[in-house]
Parts: C-alpha cells; structure tokens; sequence
C-alpha cells in the first residue's frame, strides 16, 4: 500500500438485495441501475438457525453476501462496512427508553456496528478478525483502505462486506441521498496475486483532497436523488466501467481498473 493510492484483485464477489438474488438480475441493475424497493428477507441458509434469527433483515443481507462470496475458505480477515449500521434497531431502542418500555439485552447487543461481522464469526468459529466502519459518503473507500491495509499487513485474503438498508421514517427528512436496502461482497487479494479469469478483477482506488473552492461546490450540488456510494461503486465495477470518480466528504476518490 502506498500513500495515496491502494490497488487490488478480486478473487470473488456476491451481492444480495430484494428481488435481486443472481448475477444475471444484478447484471441487469448494473446496466440500469433504478432503485432498490422489493421487500423479504435473504434466506442465510449456511448460517445455524439459532443464529441466523438474531439478525434483522439487513444484517442478514450482510451475512447472505458474506457467505456466498467467502464459500467455506476460513481464517480470512473481515471488514465489514455500513454507514448507518443497525439503526433501526437503535431506534426501536431508544423509543422504548423514551417510553420508560424496558430495553431488550438481546437487541441491545444486536445494534452494535459490528452486530453482523460477531454473528458471522461465532457462526463459522472463525478466529479471523473482523472490522466494522462507518465512514459516511465515503464508507466504502475506507474499508478499501483498511482491507488493502491488513493484505500489505500479511493477510492472503480479506473479505470485504457493504451493506445498509432503509433509514426509520423518523430519519426521512434527513436523508441526503435515495437510501436503499442492499449487500455485496468482495473476497480481494494484493494486485499480484493471482486474479480471477479477466484482467478487469483487479481495481486500483487513488484519493486528493479538494481545494476549499471545490469543497464548496461540491456540497451544493449534492443530490439527495443520487445512488447510495456503495451501489455506485458497485455498478462501477459489475459494468466494468474504466474509471469512477467521487467527490465527497472532502476528497476525490478516483476508482480505475489496471491492465
């Protein structure tokens, strides 16, 4: 890893959303993409049902993604990331609070940011480490960052989850952009490891940051109607589209694809 740019190879990939369950209906999205708005639960059958009970519906789109993408290989380091976490947990939590309603330990331990990568590891008695960020707009770019960091560190691998889902209607007013429920996952090597079947596997992500000028056009011309970033560069790399740029949160994130 180098300051200011990271690059690396996906070895395999799974995403899970509602009314989106195969590569050929999210190679359909990808080509146009329109807004997520099915409903149901993804089915985590590789998960002890005990468990997969514990999880809301958006961390078992989380552990849906995990388990297709990782496919039974153990001992891989995890970063799981998700801007706004299990917030509708928090909420139910919280209106109990206000409501002097006695809270729930189960849910309580539950909407902790790292509620699906604890789930995930104790399903599979996986002794691997795991990472949960929230990291706003640019979320996704630093899990990148932390997944590249931990293959420079010696890992071989390291999965890479994102997900989130639909804000509770209280949020509603505050949304700056078209919230949608959805996961993906990328299992990622260093660039010079071997790769999948097509060069077009291997991404780089390079950042600069934006001059107070741009800073400031850059917050006017936010678009609450925008993909959230993680379905943005989602459909970057299933198009495999040459370039992505973003600017948020302050920098320029630029996403490409090595030769």
């Amino acid at each position: 890893m180098k300051l200011g740019g990271v690059r690396f190879s996906v070895v395999s990939d799974a995403a899970w959303a509602p009314g989106l369950d195969t590569t050929a209906a999210w190679q359909a999205w990808a080509g146009k993409p329109y807004v997520i708005e099915g409903s149901g639960d993804a089915a985590v059958a590789a998960m002890p049902a005990m468990l997969r009970r514990r999880a809301g519906s958006m961390g078992k789109m989380a552990l849906e993604a995990a388990y297709r993408c990782l496919d039974g290989r153990i001992d891989v380091p995890t970063v799981f990331c998700s801007r706004h976490g299990e917030c509708a947990r928090s909420t139910e939590l919280l209106t109990d609070l206000a409501q002097g309603q006695p809270l729930s330990p189960t849910s309580f331990s539950l909407s902790v940011h790292n509620a699906a990568a604890g789930l995930f590891s104790i399903a599979r008695q996986d002794p691997a480490s795991h990472t949960a960020l929230a990291a706003g707009h640019s979320g996704v770019e630093h899990a990148v960052i932390e997944a590249c960091g931990l293959l420079a560190d010696g890992a071989a691998e390291v999965l890479l989850v994102v997900y989130d889902g639909m804000l509770p209607e209280v949020f509603h007013e505050f949304q700056d952009c078209q919230e949608q429920a959805f996961a993906w996952a990328w299992l990622m090597r260093e660039a010079s490891a071997e790769s999948g079947p097509t060069s077009s596997s291997t991404i780089s992500l390079s950042w600069s940051s934006l001059t107070g000028d741009e800073s400031s056009v850059m917050k006017q011309e936010l678009d609450s109607c925008r993909q959230p970033a993680g379905l943005e560069v989602l459909a970057f790399y299933l198009r495999q589209d040459p370039e992505l740029i973003r600017t948020v949160d302050g920098r320029r994130w630029c996403w490409g694809r090595l030769a």
